[in-house]
């Protein structure tokens, strides 16, 4: 009897884990590929008719047109006539893979105790295996920039592509920037306390701004004259000063925008990138002048301001764009690991209220790849980067027929199979099936 119900437990097992389990990683490519016949979206805001895109080993060989490609040199062919190849679609400032389920506070990594946390690293709890992370690949979101949330300084963020065994096969490029939490100087007003309600000026952000600049600069210090004891936090900050790593502050108003510029002026920081930025076109011009990106919040939200147009938040992207800000689309917010999947149709909402369509794909391509820092090897379709890339039946940016055909990562074919598929599958074959 014992073994019978060993058995059972075995199977049992067995049959649970092929159901929870993430699709198996890839093959490394081991034969050359070609597709053709399809339009190829660069990605930098150029467009092929009737392209063939070419990778071996897990580089991109070729790029253009059908006619000029020699398929002799190459092992397989895909004839994809009459569908559309873009470069692998880059979530910037998510959290997949750092929380499986909310509700189950063990399965959340997405912050630790603590306010100044540099030296915590978000890639260390990156979950490969992530069902949700596995949910983004059927719309072609191949890669994201994992980010810790919480504190003032919350943490370093890493880039990964979502087809790996572990966070080690996953990482692009590990710790490319940290991310600092800006003190806002305004907060409503609390009426629990006898204050007015509404908006008001926060009389503690001065305060806050001089603990930051302390803070800052007894890093420096600590970094240039090789202090003791130890201090982990500082030296994890040593990237911002030297401009190997990104400086990502999360801010929206003009005041924390404007003061986060000189802040960075004062301490020497030189690659400063502004996250959420609500109000980001209201210092265009300083952004400019400086170079400094923005990665602005998902399309699909509700205006900042009362007095805001109610569909700014769809022209957000085309107004920084046409001010000359490079801009991309983060997740943050509200359910962002589900809504992640979401990615390439806040895009697309970009698109439909006046943005070039080519101009919205940058936002999740090329400038997002520009703005973390690895544009040299993803964002585009071009000779000598990564082969991630997709294919879709239709505009990838609809809803509606964005239909992946093929993906790869590095070269490497992906199923597109995820647990939603797995159900969908069964219950129609279910229904189909009866009498």
């Amino acid at each position: 009897m014992k073994k019978l119900i060993l058995k059972i437990s075995l199977a049992f097992l067995f049959v649970s884990s092929q159901i929870l389990a993430q699709q198996t990683p890839g093959l490394t490519q081991s034969e050359s590929i070609l597709i053709t016949g399809v339009t190829a979206h660069i990605g930098n805001g150029t467009v092929i008719e009737n392209a063939a895109i070419g990778f071996d080993n897990g580089k991109i060989s070729f790029v253009g047109a059908t006619a000029t490609a020699n398929q002799n040199d190459f092992n397989q062919v895909i004839n994809a006539e009459g569908k559309h190849v873009y470069p692998g679609f880059i979530a910037s400032n998510t959290t997949s893979g750092l929380v499986e389920v909310d509700a189950v506070r063990a399965s959340s990594d997405i912050d630790e105790t603590g306010s100044m946390l540099p030296h915590i690293r978000s890639i260390i709890a990156y979950n490969a295996e992530s069902k949700v992370t596995e949910s983004l690949r059927p719309n072609g979101i191949l890669m994201g920039q994992v980010t810790p949330r919480g504190g003032t300084i919350s943490g370093t963020s890493s880039i990964v592509q979502f087809d790996a065994w572990n966070w080690e096969d996953a990482a692009i490029k590990v710790d490319d920037g940290i991310h600092l939490n800006w003190p806002s100087a305004i907060r409503n007003g609390r009426t629990w306390m006898g204050e007015e309600s509404g908006p008001t000026h926060d009389k503690s952000y001065s305060a806050n701004l001089t603990k930051l600049k302390t803070y800052f600069n007894e890093a420096k210090a600590y970094l240039q004259g090789g202090q003791t004891p130890r201090n982990l936090p500082f030296e994890s900050m040593k990237g911002l000063f030297d401009g190997s790593q990104g400086f990502f502050v999360h801010a929206g108003g003009v005041k924390e925008i404007t003061d986060a510029v000189n802040f960075c002026k004062e301490m020497g920081i030189s690659k400063l990138i502004i996250v959420h930025g609500n109000n980001a076109h209201l210092v265009a011009d300083l952004l400019v002048k400086n170079n400094i990106p923005v990665i602005i919040d998902r399309s699909h939200s509700l205006p900042s301001h009362n007095d805001e147009d109610v569909n700014f938040p769809y022209k957000r992207a085309g107004i920084l764009t046409d001010l000359g800000v490079t801009v991309a689309i983060g997740i943050e917010g509200q359910m962002e690991r589900m809504q992640s999947r979401n990615l390439p149709f806040y895009a697309g909402t970009c698109a439909a209220h006046g943005m070039d369509k080519e101009d919205a794909l940058k936002l999740i391509t090329s400038n997002a790849a520009k703005i973390l820092g690895i544009d040299d090897i993803v964002g585009t379709l071009e000779v000598g980067k990564h082969a991630t890339l997709f294919v879709s039946e239709g505009d990838a940016l609809d809803m509606r027929t964005n239909n992946l055909s093929h993906a790869f990562i590095q070269g490497r074919k992906l199923s597109l199979e995820t647990h939603q598929t797995e159900l969908w599958k069964r219950y129609m074959n279910k229904y189909e099936n009866q009498d």
